[in-house]
């Protein structure tokens, strides 16, 4: 009876556990901006749930165009694009130029890599409820026939197949061909100058094995398909050898409840920040950006470090100790800075740093900071130690012990307790001392009153 209820519960886990390990990704774009704040997509490792997917949804449904066209893919995972994609930049191997020319150009876009796909194969659903439309099944010839308005809501439901057993077409080749429908479909709404907003899903997680031969040894490594572009770090001094280096894939800035996003001027081609006001000596550096017209007004951000020996770990630490936040006509507004350290040698990274404690702090108003929020995601910065003026290995905010390891340990251990109660159970029968002997004198058991 013991090992049937452990049995019982064993599988009845194992059920649990399958249950909830099938994801999707989900990619969205549209023709307007500001359809989703930096901050919308969530950390590395998150799921997203069907209300989470919801609330992203009704900010584009709401705050964007009527025009949605949703693409739907029989199966689909991020390891799809780990194994057959480019990081952004139409690499001619990349199964996916369309689409990552899509994302990379949007005013707007969302990447979540990991959605429940309960929550996913509900997306139809919840998109004909919100338009008050039934979907409109086409592919991209029909589509050249469509006369649209973008005065009245419109669904589009575009069918990508994906079959990973096909004996005809490779997994890689199936997703080039639907990459390549994707595309001709998103010319011809381009095309008709029809504003739009694209969703990319599928209904069931594929299962994608690496192929190693179609590869080259350098692409072994782990690529993710990701928003933000292969853009160089900001450096100090900005010619020569660097003394300092800073990376983010989104930097921004809120002040009084206004939210101003400051990547493309930090990063990339078109990037105005000027850090001619840093400082760096062997013993303590900054690292200054100024920005001349944010809201009107001038904004320098400032990071300030320290390098020192600790005699206990017999080498030097940098630590970065405060942020603060300069506009002329208001007073500086000064965050303390927690767990933000790392040897010399190595550079310092984390998923998020910020003011706001939903996104896990780190970042703490200590002076005249109350009206003002700083967030920066995948930031990393190094000040000491620089070798070929690119970042060393990092040093990484993330604990060891993930709440998924935690799960699983506890998990484990709670199945481990059931097993060893039922097999201390069965260990512990015991038989009878004494048997009934048929040829001999029956066993008699007095009786008290």
């Amino acid at each position: 009876m013991a090992l049937r209820w452990v049995a019982g519960v064993l599988l009845l886990s194992l059920g649990l556990v399958a249950a909830h390990t099938g994801q999707v990704p989900l990619l969205a774009w549209s023709s307007h901006s500001s359809l989703w704040s930096p901050l919308a997509a969530p950390h590395e490792g998150h799921v997203v749930t069907e209300a989470q997917l919801a609330s992203l949804l009704d900010l584009a449904v709401d705050g964007g165009p009527h025009n949605v066209l949703l693409f739907l893919q029989e199966k689909l995972s991020i390891e799809d694009f780990t194994a057959y994609g480019g990081v952004f930049g139409n690499k001619p191997d990349s199964a996916f130029p369309n689409l990552e020319n899509a994302l990379r150009t949007a005013p707007s876009s969302l990447v979540l890599p990991s959605v429940d796909w309960f929550a996913a194969g509900a997306v139809p659903a919840f998109l004909k409820a919100k338009l008050g439309v039934s979907p409109l099944h086409v592919d991209q010839n029909t589509l050249q026939e469509l006369r649209l308005n973008a005065s009245l809501p419109a669904l589009l439901m575009v069918r990508l197949p994906y079959t990973t057993g096909s004996s005809l077409m490779a997994p890689k080749e199936v997703l080039t061909s639907n990459d390549e429908i994707l595309g001709q479909v998103l010319s011809a709404l381009q095309s008709e100058d029809i504003p739009y907003t694209a969703i990319l899903t599928a209904l069931r997680p594929s299962r994608v094995l690496r192929d190693v031969s179609d590869m080259a040894p350098e692409k072994l490594g782990r690529q993710l398909l990701q928003t933000e572009t292969a853009f160089a770090p900001v450096r100090y001094p900005p010619t020569g050898t660097p003394k300092i280096l800073f990376w983010a894939s989104n930097l921004s800035v809120t002040i009084n409840n206004t939210l101003f996003d400051l990547t493309n001027l930090t990063f990339g081609p078109s990037a105005t920040v000027d850090v001619q006001e840093s400082v760096w000596n062997f013993n303590a550096s900054e690292l200054a950006l100024k920005y001349k017209n944010i809201n009107g007004k001038q904004l320098k951000i400032r990071f300030l470090m320290t390098n020192a020996s600790y005699s206990i770990s017999k080498q030097n630490w940098f630590v970065l100790h405060t942020v603060e936040l300069v506009r002329p006509g208001d007073p500086p507004a000064v965050f303390n800075v927690t767990q933000i350290t790392a040897p010399t040698n190595y550079s310092f990274s984390c998923a998020c740093v910020s003011s706001e404690p939903s996104l896990g702090g780190m970042l703490f108003p200590a002076k005249n900071a109350t009206q003002w929020d700083l967030t920066i995601m995948r930031f990393q910065i190094q000040s000491y130690q620089l070798i070929n003026e690119t970042f060393s290995d990092a040093s990484d905010c993330a604990g060891f012990f993930s709440p998924g390891i935690w799960m699983g340990l506890l998990t484990s251990f709670l199945l481990v307790a059931i097993f060893t109660y039922g097999l201390h159970m069965i260990m512990s029968l015991k038989t009878m001392d004494r048997f009934d002997d048929p040829k001999g004198p029956t066993i008699s058991v007095p009786q008290t009153e």
